[in-house]
């Protein structure tokens, strides 16, 4: 059998990214080509607590944090993350790895921010989640190589229960009903997970034949049930009652999606005052605020914007240069 050679692989993979174009893959490109050094350790003085406004400074790559005071100055000092996430008394960061195949890191960090685990996947870094209690862990890379994907690009989402230890490498397992019936598919995708509070059910975007789907998924029972189609992204808010999501208003590259939230016990959603399309899983900063990356004007970078949540006011500068928003407690 004859083998590509490594010059060759990397053009191979290289036109592949190509063909795919703009959005979140588009993202996939730029990511690989400017990755930063990893500073695996934080400071000695860089900690969870809170109330704290964390995120991965641009710059550095590295995790920050603004405290509650307006005039204070962001902290610097965190571990080196392409994803970032903490609730209680966890962290959790994905930082990339050199070279080809695509393959990363996923580290677990204490209060301390100390190093409790690592796992090393393929794939590269996209989304990051922690659950309240700190004990639910999911996260989502870009993959390659699955032959169902016309494009040879899809995602690959994980679970880990910190007080077991169970690791679930991928949720494409998990028996899935749509419309009542238990559906299968060879091309069935899951992203953005996000926790309710007992950590227990969960919500992830579900995606087959073109359409996307929210899913309340029970982590006990082993089950995911569509809810409702053409939602991505999810992330429940504080209080559990609502969520917010990216929903796709438009075909085609250019501002295909806007956020909305959606109501969970009536069902209804509204768009927020956000008119850019943003392609971020949304943070809830309290009960009443969205945080969100956007590109930066320059081309180079995210800015941080946040947003009322029931769709009134307008959309604020929150911090230049930032992505992975999280606010601690």
């Amino acid at each position: 059998m004859n083998t590509l050679s490594p010059r060759a692989r990397l053009a191979v993979v290289l036109l592949a990214v190509l063909l795919l174009g703009g959005g979140s893959l588009g993202y996939v490109l730029r990511a690989r080509e400017h990755a930063t050094p990893q500073q695996t350790t934080a400071d000695a003085s860089f900690t969870l607590a809170g109330p704290r406004l964390y995120y991965r400074d641009g710059d550095t790559g590295r995790v920050a944090y603004r405290p509650p005071t307006p005039e204070s100055a962001p902290v610097t000092g965190g571990p080196s993350c392409e994803r970032f996430h903490a609730a209680g008394d966890t962290a959790l960061c994905l930082q990339r790895l050199p070279g080809l195949p695509a393959r990363a890191d996923v580290v677990v960090l204490d209060r301390q921010l100390h190093e409790t685990r690592r796992i090393t996947l393929p794939g590269i870094p996209n989304r990051a989640r922690v659950s309240a209690s700190g004990r639910m862990l999911a996260w989502t890379m870009f993959a390659t190589g699955d032959s169902y994907a016309t494009s040879a690009f899809s995602t690959r989402t994980s679970i880990l229960d910190l007080d077991t230890g169970y690791l679930v490498k991928s949720m494409e397992q998990i028996p899935l009903t749509i419309d009542g019936a238990r559906y299968h598919a060879p091309d069935v995708n899951y992203w953005g997970v996000t926790f309710a509070q007992d950590d227990n059910r969960f919500y992830a975007t579900v995606a087959t034949k073109g359409r996307t789907y929210l899913v309340q998924g029970d982590m006990a029972a082993w089950s995911a049930t569509a809810l409702r189609e053409n939602v991505e992204c999810p992330s429940l808010s504080p209080d559990n009652s609502r969520i917010a999501f990216k929903k796709r208003v438009a075909d085609g590259p250019d501002s295909p999606w806007r956020l909305y939230v959606l109501d969970l016990r009536t069902m209804t959603e509204h768009p927020l005052a956000e008119p850019h399309s943003v392609d971020d899983q949304a943070t809830w900063l309290d009960d009443h605020t969205i945080a969100y990356a956007l590109p930066a004007p320059d081309g180079h970078g995210t800015d941080l914007w946040s947003v009322p949540a029931d769709g009134t006011g307008s959309p604020r500068l929150t911090v230049p240069g930032a992505s992975s928003p999280v606010a601690t407690g």
